[in-house]
């Protein structure tokens, strides 16, 4: 096994557990005890949420190395490389150390079973531990409480905000869900909470264990003044409150932004007002709000891929019209509320392309089609780039292009932009 690439030992894995989940810590904390990653060396913010987490991490990643930090970033899924996931001082880890990783994750596995995400979760730490970053962000997989990044008990654990998804694994509502997500809370540690209705399960089980509670709108909180500019404001480790006004408006959206900062002040690492100016507004993650023109039409994509993340991309294209139309390219999951996220965009839709994803998870761009959506009209393509050639053939210049739906649509649309710089 020395000699296999980065490819093959995907191939591996995938072929290794053919189930695609199978939430618990023990088997995959029984091979972190042998390699010795279940303790960490160095601070660990661990970040879970239905939407925002990846803008959170993000945030924390740029701020950090502004202020000449080194970290090590566990995110997931990737959009078109599995080198995503594993991010070292803010560049991707390369294959070498991956493979690396992977083979000593397998050495130390000695018959134990673990799914392809437990397996790339410890393959992400010994890959973090053989760098030795001053920080590790983590972002949560699926829930919390028996996520595979869950092994680590955080300095500060965030929770971004509760909605709907993966309901067949964390339960029917926010309340079953919220109780999942606040697994990664530990008595003793800050709780930062960027969900402004919490579930009451949230709120509970931070007191049952005694993890100090910092929601926003409480603790901390953001805005945008009438000048156009933004304000933060928090509070510091002893407690004292901190306030910046005036900042640049973040690209990403406010209350994942405020919820880093916020993990920042208690860890005594918020950094300068000078360096909050300066990244801010340029702090992005690729397939969030991402946004270009092409001959005229502005692109936007976004992987929003349940109707609260959705919600909010359809309230931002509201707010931010267009002279023309607004078209959507569209592909989803079946186990995705996809009926619930045509709804969500109907209002702001002029036209639709619907698209077959691959892979039997997908829902057929044929039952996307057949959803209430208004009086746009709608047309199915076997593909996204089959979509995205469709849809440049009838938009002009004014008119605005939004590719979402899931992280398996939005991939292959940046490829189909790449390999089409000026479009078609």
């Amino acid at each position: 096994m020395t000699g296999l690439s980065l490819a093959d030992w995907l191939h591996k894995l995938e072929a290794a557990h053919p189930v695609r989940i199978e939430l618990g810590l023990e088997r995959v904390m029984q091979v972190a005890e042998r390699l010795g990653l279940h303790r960490a060396t160095c601070p660990v913010i661990t970040v879970a949420g239905t939407n925002g987490k990846g803008s959170c991490v993000a945030t924390l990643e740029a701020l950090l190395l502004a202020s000449g930090q080194h970290t090590g970033v566990y995110v997931s899924p990737h959009l078109r490389r599995y080198n995503e996931r594993v991010r070292i001082d803010g560049r991707e880890a390369d294959d070498a150390l991956l493979c690396a990783a992977f083979r000593a994750v397998e050495d130390a596995r000695e018959g134990v079973s673990l799914t392809y995400f437990e397996h790339g979760t410890l393959a992400a730490l010994e890959a973090f531990r053989r760098n030795a970053p001053d920080w590790l962000l983590l972002e949560v997989g699926l829930g919390g409480r028996l996520d595979a990044v869950n092994i680590l008990a955080p300095t500060v654990a965030v929770v971004t905000g509760i909605g709907l998804d993966h309901q067949d694994w964390l339960g029917p509502d926010r309340e079953s869900i919220g109780r999942e997500k606040a697994g990664i809370f530990r008595a003793g540690v800050p709780a930062i909470v960027g969900d402004r209705d919490p579930p009451r399960s949230l709120r509970d089980r931070a007191a049952v264990i005694g993890a100090p509670w910092f929601g926003i709108g409480e603790a901390f909180d953001e805005a945008q003044d009438g000048a156009g500019h933004w304000r933060w404001r928090g509070l510091d480790r002893a407690g004292v409150s901190i306030a910046h006004d005036g900042l640049p408006q973040p690209l990403l959206h406010g209350s994942n932004v405020a919820c880093a900062l916020q993990a920042l002040a208690f860890c005594n690492a918020l950094p300068g007002r000078d360096i909050l100016a300066r990244e801010l507004p340029g702090i992005a993650v690729e397939g969030r709000m991402q946004r270009f023109m092409r001959r005229g039409v502005e692109c936007l994509l976004d992987v929003a891929h349940n109707p609260d993340g959705v919600g909010l991309l359809a309230s931002r294209l509201a707010a931010n019209p267009v002279p023309g139309r607004t078209a959507f390219v569209l592909g989803a999951m079946r186990d995705k509320d996809y009926a619930g996220m045509v709804a969500a965009l109907a209002p702001v839709a002029d036209a639709w392309f619907f698209a077959d994803l691959p892979g039997d998870r997908a829902a057929p761009a044929q039952d996307l089609a057949q959803l209430p959506r208004g009086t746009s009209p709608a047309l199915c393509c076997p593909g996204i780039a089959e979509a995205l050639d469709t849809a440049f053939a009838e938009l002009s210049a004014g008119d605005r292009l939004v590719v979402c739906g899931s992280f398996f649509a939005v991939g292959p649309a940046l490829d189909w932009f790449d390999a089409h710089p000026e479009a078609v």
